[in-house]
């Protein structure tokens, strides 16, 4: 198994500029744009960069490995599984999986503490937050957990919006959701938890279109729950936003807008 340093080709005792240096010169031939290889493994080359990079960071993982380290074989996952009470290391098992290409193991301990329901965010260092997210977000939309993968994009991109992390990334991350939403996700919840769903789009920053499908999708599903001043409402702001929104005949009909 790789560890972060091997995973930079630097040894134990390398400077901070070494470090640089290898972080550098590794990412320009793995790059996805260059090499053709995946995002991952470009994310798996920064988390161990932003580890080592950081002197507190580097501290920790360093007295971890000296605590493991056997016939120079570091087995950083055995030293996260050491301790099932402790929630920062169990979160960064999470990722550490997700890294090491074990999603399924990585769904299971998320699943344990808690799943959506599990501060990850608390336990993980912002950027290692919303990059395993993102990742369990992937691996839950795979195995068909529509919910709980729309639940956790909506999350990256609130905090996207207020900070910045993904950055041209982000065109992916946003499509995803936007893939996700269209083709998959009302037939997976009930109606009630779909129009929770469009509510908590609106307002995260799409386009004035995005959120016109969005509203006229909400508006029939509260027309379905006999909700009808409510479907009114949402149908007339949908045609502010976007006055030529498509397939509204059966909506303007039963609403009379």
């Amino acid at each position: 198994m790789d560890n972060y340093y091997s995973l930079l080709g630097i040894d134990t005792r390398a400077s901070p500029q070494d470090i640089k240096r290898a972080f550098r010169e590794k990412a320009k031939r793995i790059h996805p744009d260059i090499a053709g290889t995946t995002g991952r493994e470009m994310r798996r080359l920064l988390i161990a960069y932003e580890v080592l990079s950081s002197p507190e960071r580097r501290s920790e993982y360093d007295r971890a490995y000296s605590r493991f380290v056997k016939s120079d074989s570091f087995d950083y996952r055995a030293f996260l599984k050491e301790d099932t009470d402790d929630p920062a290391r169990r979160a960064k098992l999470i990722f550490f999986e997700l890294l090491h290409l074990e999603e399924d193991e990585a769904l299971a301990v998320w699943r344990k503490q808690g799943g959506l329901h599990f501060p990850l965010e608390k336990y993980l260092d912002r950027e290692d937050w919303m990059d395993c997210s993102f990742i369990l977000a992937e691996e839950l939309e795979k195995r068909g957990r529509y919910y709980e993968s729309f639940s956790l994009l909506v999350r990256v991109i609130r905090e996207e919006r207020r900070k910045p992390y993904f950055r041209h990334f982000l065109c992916e991350v946003e499509s995803f959701l936007k893939e996700l939403v269209r083709f998959k996700l009302k037939s997976a919840v009930d109606d009630e938890t779909y129009v929770s769903c469009m509510e908590n789009l609106l307002g995260l920053g799409f386009s004035p279109k995005d959120e016109a499908r969005w509203m006229r999708s909400l508006a029939e599903t509260l027309l379905k729950l006999g909700e009808l001043n409510g479907a009114e409402t949402v149908f007339r702001e949908a045609l502010k936003r976007d006055p030529a929104l498509p397939n509204t005949i059966r909506l303007r009909r039963t609403l009379k807008v």
